[in-house]
């Protein structure tokens, strides 16, 4: 949604009329990091400084729009922001895009930077270089953007900006001395890095003569205002009360208002070539407006599209119901509009025999899924339960069908030949001493050391190749707590291996319950039965009869425990007498409950499921 507007100064006004901007004088730049390494607290100061922001409404983390970016610190969108800055005299339009920094967002990265000529590298003078430091200059090598390397919180008293300078001047083939130092606290440094950011990146370049072409870099759903569009122009000139032609749907709409986004959204007569703002048709419809699509004008359309991006690959499959069955109509709706705000949901709808209609939805990551959830909760009033999240792994039989299993009630039941699951190619920087433990850790979860190198004579950085399975529950965490804190990840698909997978059955009374199903490793397949059995066994309810619960491979049961039967004391009217007449009473009781047994279901409470089907469901690791 949009946020209101707010006051900017005339002087920012006319600096960023697009109108008056020829490409020369724009730079379009975004903020890469490693999450938590300064870059939302940067971008404020920068708005401060430019002067674009009224000083009574600035607010720390200002482009973080949503309450929940807000409370846990970290950024989930991508914000695009224009600002006037002056440097030699001349008046530059700086167009900054502050984006994500944990590993489950690299896409909305990735995005931003397919946007833009220039990234600013942040590393926290701290903690040093992390593994999405990495990441997110790999990915802005891949775009041919100029990087300019920034070492930020050099206020701190921990901070160690030699030491970090070296390892990032070896990272990038630069001297340390070119490192920029700056606090985004105190806002030291932040104007010579604006003056670098005009200096080293370059202006955009595109025919302005061409008919237009304009890519969708990302797009937001207004309650009032319907589809808002965010947009960088390539060529040729887009202007408001035009008709516009989305080249991948074919669609045309009118241009009711267009414009820059400085930090409130900015009504302009248009917007040329490298310009980045806004489109708004009154459009609906979420699916007519697709992150990556070309837009042109209508009356004379450009004949090839803009390269557009990777579809995002889903890691991590849920399943998200809801706790009444009554919302599945407006679970649908909310997925609908948190799609256009979220490229990377992918879902599809599922029918569970226990928790009703619902949906099997797509992730990258655990965050993600957490992210989604809470979103979905918070901004459509939704009460939801997800199953344990799971991968993708591709079946192969004796008959030679292959089968895509990405719910464990989809595993074929013929006999199998060999199961592939997905793999990731892991880095993992830490701490030298910390080697010991996560190369035990990464032993644990069935990894592959590929190698390791020392970035300096503390920090070392290992590259192992995981199952995607092995780490999707609590990996990270276990890092984290192995290493005090100090390791970093970051991974990437890389295929997938042939593994001796089997499908672990719950049964209740001899029937098989679907939902509990799991597919694991044939080594942690009997602690993942027995910790599921035990788990169940305090989860339902004693029932008039005994109920077994088993835990099954095939035909071959691996655990069990027993939910023992509510007996009425027959015997409390036998004060006395022969020891028969008591027999002949529990014997008569024996039998009522057998014929009891054949007849009876066992009823499952619906806080039973969501207790065993949540992300915490028994992590076959934990005795480990």
């Amino acid at each position: 949604m949009l946020p209101e507007r707010s006051c900017v100064s005339p002087m920012a006004r006319t600096a960023l009329t697009p109108s008056a901007t020829p490409p020369e004088m724009i730079r379009n730049f975004c903020i890469i990091a490693h999450i938590d390494h300064g870059k939302s607290t940067l971008a404020d100061r920068m708005l401060q400084i430019t002067g674009v922001v009224d000083p009574r409404l600035m607010r720390d983390q200002y482009l973080d729009r949503m309450d929940i970016e807000r409370e846990r610190g970290i950024t989930i969108k991508s914000q695009a922001v224009r600002m006037p800055w002056e440097s030699d005299g001349a008046t530059y339009a700086l167009n900054m895009i502050d984006t994500p920094g944990h590993v489950d967002f690299t896409y909305e990265v990735s995005r931003s930077l397919a946007a833009c000529e220039g990234a600013v590298l942040l590393v926290d003078a701290a903690q040093g270089i992390e593994a999405q430091t990495l990441a997110n200059l790999y990915l802005a090598l891949e775009n041919d953007l100029a990087v300019i390397p920034v070492l930020n919180k050099i206020d701190l008293p921990a901070a160690n900006p030699e030491q970090c300078a070296e390892e990032l001047a070896g990272l990038i083939g630069c001297q340390p001395e070119d490192c920029l130092r700056v606090s985004g606290k105190t806002g030291d440094g932040v104007e010579a890095l604006l003056d670098q950011i005009v200096r080293q990146v370059t202006p955009p370049v595109g025919d302005p003569t061409a008919p237009a072409r304009a890519m969708i870099f990302d797009s937001v759903y207004d309650t009032y205002r319907g589809v808002v569009t965010y947009v960088r122009v390539i060529d040729g000139k887009l202007t408001p009360r035009e008709r516009i032609l989305m080249m991948s749907t074919r669609a045309t709409h009118e241009l009711l208002e267009i414009g820059v986004i400085s930090p409130e959204p900015a009504p302009a007569p248009g917007l040329g070539v490298g310009e980045v703002g806004y489109l708004i048709t009154g459009v609906k419809d979420v699916r007519q407006s697709k992150v990556g699509d070309t837009v042109t004008d209508a009356q004379k359309p450009a004949t090839d599209a803009l390269g557009g991006y990777r579809d995002p690959k889903p890691m991590v499959f849920s399943g998200l119901y809801p706790i009444d069955g009554s919302q599945y109509p407006d679970l649908r709706e909310a997925l609908d509009k948190l799609k256009l705000n979220d490229a990377a949901l992918v879902y599809e709808p599922e029918t569970s025999a226990a928790l009703g209609f619902g949906f099997r939805c797509g992730f990258l990551g655990l965050l993600h899924l957490e992210i989604v959830r809470e979103r979905l909760e918070r901004e459509f009033n939704l009460d939801l339960i997800s199953t344990a999240p799971n991968v993708v792994y591709e079946v192969s039989l004796d008959d030679g069908r292959e089968v895509t299993v990405t719910n464990p009630s989809e595993y074929p039941g013929g006999k199998v030949a060999e199961v592939r699951e997905p793999v990731v190619r892991a880095t993992i920087l830490s701490p030298s001493e910390y080697i010991g433990a996560i190369m035990e850790l990464c032993q644990q979860r069935r990894g592959v050391l590929l190698g390791m190198d020392y970035l300096s004579t503390e920090r070392v950085e290992m590259r192992y190749t995981l199952p995607l399975a092995e780490i999707v529950f609590d990996f990270f965490d276990q890092l984290k707590s192995r290493t005090r804190g100090y390791a970093s990840l970051d991974y990437e698909m890389s295929g997938d291996q042939v593994a001796d997978l089997v499908k672990v059955d719950i049964l209740l009374q001899g029937e098989t319950v679907d939902a509990f199903s799991a597919i694991v490793h044939k080594d942690k397949a009997y602690t993942y039965g027995v910790a599921m059995a035990g788990k169940l066994k305090t989860l339902i309810p004693r029932q008039q009869f005994e109920v077994p619960i088993q835990a099954a491979i095939g035909a071959r049961v691996i655990a069990r425990e027993n939910v023992r039967a509510i007996r009425k004391d027959v015997l409390a009217k036998c004060y006395g007498g022969d020891i028969t007449r008591k027999r002949k009473l529990l014997e008569k009781q024996k039998e009522g409950k057998k014929r009891m047994k054949m007849v009876g279901r066992v009823e499952v409470p619906q806080d039973a499921f969501i207790a065993a089907l949540s992300s915490d469901t028994p992590e076959v690791d934990k005795k480990k």
